[in-house]
């Protein structure tokens, strides 16, 4: 068997196999041997067929398949030879045999990109720090109160953030338009539920009440047939209501968890859950840059078959996604639509995977329980959660991998000039607000 290899463009690699004609006839000889031992031809018994009148009849069909079975046979022993680890399924093409009767075929494959990290010394990353204050404490704490909101019928004019029941209908050029209508409605005024304007329209309203007001549609509506055009609505207000928020007691504790059903056992628990969901969105923060400023570093060849696998493999998770959120997929989504996404993964995860290599980065026992221990704080029964990630496979699995991802992130920021910007908590958990 000879064997050679060429370069092609970028990190493709042409596997050059050339079979002599003895290995070819021995395995088309063999094969024959086979089915003659089975096959029906008229004149001769089953089996019982001379094996020139077999090669005759089926010489071509058996050479056939056996060049199959010897692409099978040689095609890892070749790379073996040559020292070539391909990426993916190969493409295989036939070629004029170098020798009378032999067989030839070559193998086109990318392999893996060689990864030589760049110098990251000199540039810098930005590490937000940040703190939970007794103000955002008691700022989470009436979030929760304002979500067991109740509402108490009032003999008064409506005020901003008071329920109002209303009948409404609305016309466009005179004629009432399809869903512009309903009656016994919940609205409460300042919640941003109605177009703007029709809201503020409603404030000094009394139950009884009888508005007529025009508004205007925004452009960007999501019904294109009202998108920018004005509507005059009639509206009859049939009562209003005050909000009344809940006390803080032990009923109102105990709806979240805190069997204590003390305020102080709730800011506890409250004031601990935000500085662990705080100290996840930090650390995902300095990731996600440090990730971005590793690869923008370090360009590579990314071979495309692994886009291509890893794109299909995000197609599938969105459709199993919308499925379990109750859509129905009703078109097939193509792959392409990932493959950018899919790109930045396996370049990136190419990098993660050279420096955990280079660094001899591991994850020990001890850092992956600490790992499922800091998640399942925020779970009724932790143990239940940590036993059930250490004793899964597949769960301690991506542990794992998430510890070794969080040290190759501590190794690249090792490797950077930081500066600490300090936020406060609603900055970091609600930017842009």
């Amino acid at each position: 068997m000879q064997v050679s290899v060429e370069s092609g463009e970028g990190l493709e690699k042409r596997l050059l196999v050339d079979l002599p004609a003895d290995r070819v006839n021995e395995a088309v000889d063999k094969k024959l041997a086979e089915v003659a031992k089975t096959v029906k031809m008229n004149g001769f018994r089953p089996g019982k067929a001379p094996l020139r009148v077999v090669k005759q009849q089926y010489g071509d069909a058996v050479r056939h398949d056996v060049y199959g079975v010897l692409i099978q046979e040689t095609y890892y022993e070749a790379l073996s030879e040559q020292k070539v680890m391909p990426v993916g399924d190969p493409s295989i093409e036939f070629r004029d045999a170098t020798e009378e009767g032999g067989f030839s075929y070559t193998a086109t494959f990318e392999v893996m990109p060689k990864i030589e990290l760049a110098d990251m010394k000199g540039k810098s990353i930005t590490k937000v720090t940040a703190e939970v204050t007794d103000a955002d404490v008691d700022d989470m704490i009436n979030k929760l109160r304002e979500q067991r909101t109740t509402f108490s019928d009032v003999e008064r004019a409506a005020q901003d953030g008071d329920q109002v029941h209303i009948d409404f209908k609305g016309f466009i050029d005179g004629e009432a338009f399809d869903g512009g209508s309903a009656e016994n409605v919940p609205l409460v005024l300042g919640s941003g539920s109605m177009i703007e304007g029709f809201e503020a329209a409603l404030l000094g309203a009394s139950a009884g009440d009888e508005r007529s007001f025009e508004v205007n549609f925004p452009e960007d509506y999501r019904a294109e047939n009202l998108a920018g055009k004005p509507a005059t609505f009639e509206v009859k207000v049939s009562k209003v209501a005050e909000p009344k928020l809940p006390e803080i007691d032990e009923e109102f504790c105990k709806e979240f968890g805190v069997k204590e059903g003390t305020e102080a056992a709730l800011r506890a628990e409250v004031s601990s859950n935000m500085k662990a969901e705080l100290e996840q969105k930090l650390q995902g923060m300095l990731k996600d840059e440090s990730m971005k400023i590793l690869r923008e570093s370090n360009e590579l060849d990314i071979p495309k078959s692994m886009v291509t696998q890893e794109a299909e493999r995000m197609k599938q998770q969105a459709v199993q996604e919308m499925a379990q959120r109750g859509q129905q997929v009703s078109v097939d989504l193509p792959a392409s639509i990932f493959e950018e996404q899919a790109k930045t993964r396996v370049h990136l995860g190419l990098l993660v995977a050279e420096i955990i290599d280079g660094q001899e980065l591991k994850a020990t026992e001890d850092e992956v329980r600490d790992t499922i221990t800091k998640m399942s704080g925020s779970y009724e029964d932790p143990q239940e959660v940590i036993d059930f990630y250490m004793n899964n496979e597949q769960q301690r699995s991506m542990l794992e991998n998430l510890v070794l991802e969080n040290k190759v992130n501590d190794w690249v920021v090792s490797q950077l000039d930081v500066a600490e910007e300090s936020r406060t908590f609603s900055e970091v958990m609600n930017p842009g607000q």
